[in-house]
C-alpha cells in the first residue's frame, strides 16, 4: 500500500507531467508548464481539458478544483496587456481571483510517448507505430504517428474504423482514395504540413485537421488520401488518457489528489443541411 500525502501542491504535479511529457518535447514556439499560479499552492483535485474556458473555471470551483491543466496553453502568445473584458484576460484574472493554478501541457504531450498521437494511432489500432517527425534526442517521441493496419483495408472499410474510433463531427477528405489502406498516418490538432513526410514514409492516408487549402491541392496531385476530421475530435479524446497518466502517477507517489477530465464540447458546429437547400 502506498503511502498517502496529505497535501500534495503544484510542483509535485509539475514534476509529474515531466515524466508524462518533458517540456524539452515542446516545441520552439510553444509556452507550456505552469503558467499561473506557484508552484507551493496546495493541490487536492485536478481538472484535465483541451482549452481554457470560463466554463471550466466554474466546472474546477464546482469540484473545488485548485489547479487547471490544459492541452491548449491559456498564455500562448506574448502579453502585452491584460484586458479582463476579453476572453483570454477574463480567465486569467478569474483564476487568480479563484486561487487556480493553471498549467499548460501542448506540444510535449502531443509528442509524447503515450500522448495525443499514440492515443490516436491506439484507437484506430495501429500497429508498430513510430512518430513521423523523430524528436533528436529521444526518437520513440516526436510529432505525428504511422503505422500499418492489422490487415489491409478498403477506403470505406477504414472510414467505418475512423467513424467508430474517434468521435468526428464532421469529415473532409483531398487526394484520391486507395485501393487499400495498409499504412496509416496520424496528427492530432492542426498537422497537414507533415503531409509530405506521411507520403515519403510510405503513408496511405494521413488523419490530421485544420488542412489548408495549398495542403489539400498537394493532396491532390501527389497521390496522398488527405482526411480532416477537426481539430477538436482529433486531440480532446487524448484528454482522458491524460487523466489516467496522472491518476497513476500520482497513486504511484502516494498523492492523495482527485483527478477529472472535462466533458468539453467542440466549438464549431455543421450548419444544418436546411440551409443549404433554402
Amino acid at each position: 500500500m502506498p503511502f498517502f500525502h496529505p497535501v500534495a501542491n503544484v510542483q509535485q504535479f509539475l514534476n509529474i507531467l515531466e515524466r508524462i511529457a518533458p517540456a524539452s518535447l515542446a516545441a520552439g514556439w510553444d509556452n507550456v508548464g505552469l503558467l499561473v499560479g506557484s508552484p507551493q499552492s496546495r493541490v487536492s483535485a485536478v481538472l484535465v481539458a483541451l482549452d481554457s474556458t470560463q466554463t471550466l473555471l466554474a466546472e474546477a470551483q464546482a469540484l473545488a478544483a485548485e489547479l487547471i491543466i490544459t492541452h491548449h496553453p491559456a498564455i500562448f502568445q506574448p502579453v502585452h496587456r491584460l484586458r479582463t473584458d476579453q476572453p483570454g484576460g477574463a480567465f486569467l484574472a478569474a483564476a487568480l481571483r479563484a486561487g487556480i493554478s493553471v498549467i499548460g501541457c501542448h506540444t510535449n504531450f502531443d509528442a509524447a510517448c503515450g500522448g495525443v498521437n499514440d492515443s490516436l494511432a491506439e484507437a484506430l489500432g495501429l500497429v508498430d507505430a513510430v512518430p513521423l517527425t523523430a524528436d533528436k534526442a529521444d526518437a520513440s517521441c516526436g510529432m505525428g504517428r504511422i503505422g500499418t493496419l492489422p490487415e489491409p483495408l478498403a477506403a470505406e472499410d477504414f472510414l467505418a474504423r475512423l467513424r467508430a474510433a474517434v468521435p468526428l463531427p464532421w469529415l473532409l477528405e483531398a487526394g484520391p482514395r486507395p485501393a487499400a489502406v495498409v499504412k496509416a498516418a496520424v496528427c492530432g490538432g492542426s498537422g497537414s504540413e507533415l503531409a509530405e513526410t506521411a507520403l515519403a514514409a510510405g503513408a496511405d492516408v494521413l488523419l490530421t485537421a485544420e488542412v489548408k487549402h495549398h495542403a489539400a491541392r498537394w493532396a491532390e496531385e501527389a497521390g496522398l488520401w488527405l482526411l480532416d476530421g477537426g481539430h477538436f475530435a482529433t486531440e480532446n479524446p487524448s484528454m482522458r488518457c491524460l487523466q489516467q497518466h496522472l491518476a497513476e502517477r500520482a497513486r504511484q507517489a502516494g498523492l492523495d489528489v482527485r483527478i477529472h477530465c472535462a466533458d468539453q464540447r467542440p466549438p464549431l458546429k455543421l450548419v444544418p443541411q436546411d440551409f443549404f437547400r433554402a
